[in-house]
């Protein structure tokens, strides 16, 4: 495969059609490569549009749904972010290029291990930590932007991880049920407990669920 070619491809022809727009955006797309981040069986796949397996049922998500997924954070130079699920550590390369520095929590040793070190390569500047943050990461309004790289049932206003966000401050998750999930962005109006929140639906996808969220029992008649 001619990778610099197909890494050009991957971001002409699949990640700007999804509206994914903004240079800020596309000049990380362009810095890191995806190929480094894919593990070696499947590196022949790593720009074409589809999800890698990373094993234990986790996944890269395709590169046009991480971009957009990124894109809605709508990141600054001077902002603290959250990653709650590092994966391989490819999203975390893209945010820690687009902010003030990263914190990522993985739950699996193993792909906390292989982000880590992926991660180190790259010289990214973040922390990645191996821990369960699906209850929430970190103190009151410590984080600028908040990315949940799994899905979720729901996501209420009251969670902790927003929280977690400073006045300002984005969250970006994947919610709902199969077939049929969306990406959604919340954003916390001010840094208070009581502050309002916007909530916007930006587009369809699905993806596997964070560990240890709590599904909620669907009745069926």
């Amino acid at each position: 495969m001619n990778h610099p070619t197909a890494h050009v491809n991957m971001i002409e022809q699949q990640i700007r059609p999804w509206n994914v727009l903004a240079m800020q955006t596309l000049d990380a797309l362009k810095q890191i490569r995806r190929a480094d981040f894919v593990p070696a069986e499947y590196r022949h796949l790593a720009f074409a549009d589809v999800r890698i397996p990373l094993g234990d049922g986790e996944v890269m998500l395709e590169p046009k749904v991480s971009a957009r997924m990124v894109e809605a954070l709508q990141l600054s130079a001077t902002d603290k972010v959250l990653e709650v699920g590092g994966g391989s550590g490819y999203v975390t390369a893209l945010l820690a290029l687009l902010s003030a520095h990263v914190t990522s929590v993985e739950i699996n040793p193993r792909l906390f291990a292989q982000a880590r070190r992926n991660l180190a390569a790259a010289g990214a500047n973040v922390t990645i930590e191996n821990g369960d943050a699906h209850a929430g990461w970190g103190a009151p309004g410590q984080f600028d932007a908040i990315l949940l790289s799994g899905s979720l049932p729901h996501l209420t206003d009251a969670s902790s991880w927003v929280t977690a966000l400073a006045g300002g401050g984005r969250l970006v998750g994947i919610v709902g049920h199969l077939p049929i999930m969306q990406v959604v962005r919340l954003t916390k109006t001010a840094a208070t407990a009581t502050a309002d929140v916007v909530r916007e639906s930006l587009f369809d996808t699905t993806a596997p669920r964070l560990r240890n969220v709590e599904e909620k029992i669907e009745f069926q008649f």
